[in-house]
Formats: structure tokens, sequence, C-alpha cells
């Protein structure tokens, strides 16, 4: 059974529409704790869209399990994750104006910048991971980059449109997972994934944690966060 971190930055997108000071993330993130998760994931974009500086701070002050820091692998980023020092840093692609992170990062085509951020972050004693799709080479390159980890990104399984595209993909994550393995890399996945869908992938042998958001914090709209939590988790055994 995979660990389940929760993803809490719509919870921020939702604060910054109006600008106020609610709802707060961070104590959502307290919520999934209590409901059972095993991680909080963040992402700090450079625009500031959902998560600020001061949500970083306070979540490093008070998550009891694992905060997980998304970040573009740029030198602010670093300077910002080697004063925070969360648990994790996730390098993931980042682009001005959009909805979601598009794809996985290009770890091929910037081999050596991710190669030096990787050093920078582990000389400050953060544990790494690399956000890529589920292709082999990607896969080889981050071992190569010196990489803890990576998560595989289910973006393609999650908008399948039929069950023979869907079985594709699973099969294309299961083999990304065994190389992986093979290599001595972490495995974990996350992108899409919601109540219907979780339950094939959560079941691949060798995928340590799954990391969620949007479909939790939607689904707790309606049902409360400790719910929302619970029955993700229901779900991933």
């Amino acid at each position: 059974m995979p660990k389940l971190n929760v993803n809490i930055d719509h919870v921020a997108t939702l604060r910054q529409a109006r600008g106020g000071g609610e709802p707060d993330p961070v104590f959502t993130a307290c919520l999934a704790e209590i409901a059972g998760a095993d991680g909080i994931v963040v992402h700090l974009r450079e625009d500031r869209r959902h998560i600020q500086d001061r949500d970083l701070s306070l979540l490093k002050q008070v998550v009891a399990t694992k905060l997980n820091m998304e970040m573009a692998p740029t030198e602010e980023m670093v300077r910002i994750a080697l004063e925070t020092k969360p648990d994790v840093v996730t390098l993931v692609p980042e682009k001005r104006g959009e909805v979601t992170t598009e794809g996985g990062l290009d770890v091929l085509s910037n081999k050596e910048l991710i190669g030096d951020v990787i050093k920078s972050l582990g000389n400050g004693g953060i544990f790494v991971s690399l956000f890529i799709n589920s292709e082999i080479e990607q896969i080889e390159c981050s071992k190569e980059t010196g990489a803890d980890m990576i998560e595989l990104h289910t973006g393609r399984y999650a908008e399948a449109k039929s069950a023979g595209e869907r079985e594709g993909e699973l099969a294309s994550l299961e083999e990304s997972v065994h190389a992986a393995l093979e290599l001595g890399l972490h495995v974990s996945a996350g992108h899409g994934l919601n109540y219907k869908n979780v339950s094939a992938v959560a079941d691949i042998e060798g995928i340590e944690e799954l990391n969620i958001g949007h479909s939790i914090i939607s689904r707790s709209v309606m049902v409360g966060m400790e719910r929302a939590v619970r029955e993700m988790i229901e779900l991933s055994k």
C-alpha cells in the first residue's frame, strides 16, 4: 500500500481568489494529517499564484509528517529550499500561465542544470525527487543526475479515453517502476489521480507514495477535509 501525500495548493488558490486569509492551507495541512495523510505537498511557483512564502515557512514549522516542496530548478527556489529545509524537494517544469503542470521534467535536455541543483540541495541535506514522464530514457538520466527519487507523471493514464488506452498507460507505468527500482531509485506517482482511477495505480508494486491534490481538495468542499483524505486512503489500499 503506497503512502498518501496530500497536495494543498488549491486551498491557497481559493484563498488568493479573494486576497484574504481564508481558507488557510496551513490549517488544511493539519486536518489532512489528522485524517491520516503521510505527507503534505506544496508547489511554490515563481508567480506565487497560490502557495506563498509565508505558507511554506509555517508549514515547515507545523507539518509533523513530511513536507514536500515542489519547485522549478531556479536559483531563487534553490535558495528558498536551502533556507526552509523541507524534507523533500521535487523538481518540476514550470510555465507561466499554465493551469497546472503540463508534463514531466525533461531531464535529458537539462541534465547539467538539474544535476547542479540536486548537488546543491543534497549538500543541504535535502532528499530530491524529479517529476518525470513515464519514459525509460528519462528515468535512466534521472539516476545519472544523482536524484534520490522519481515521481511518475500519471496524467496520460488519468486522461485516457478508452479502456485499452488506460491499460497501455498502466503497463508503461509498471515498466517504468521496475526500471527505476533496478536503478536503486525510490518511486512515487501523481497527477490527475482521483477517486475513480487511483486504485489501479496504487496496485502497482514498487510505488511508495501517491501525491494527490485537486481531487481531494474538490471532494473536501463537499464532505470536509478529514473525510476526503480518509476516503482516498481507503481507495489506495
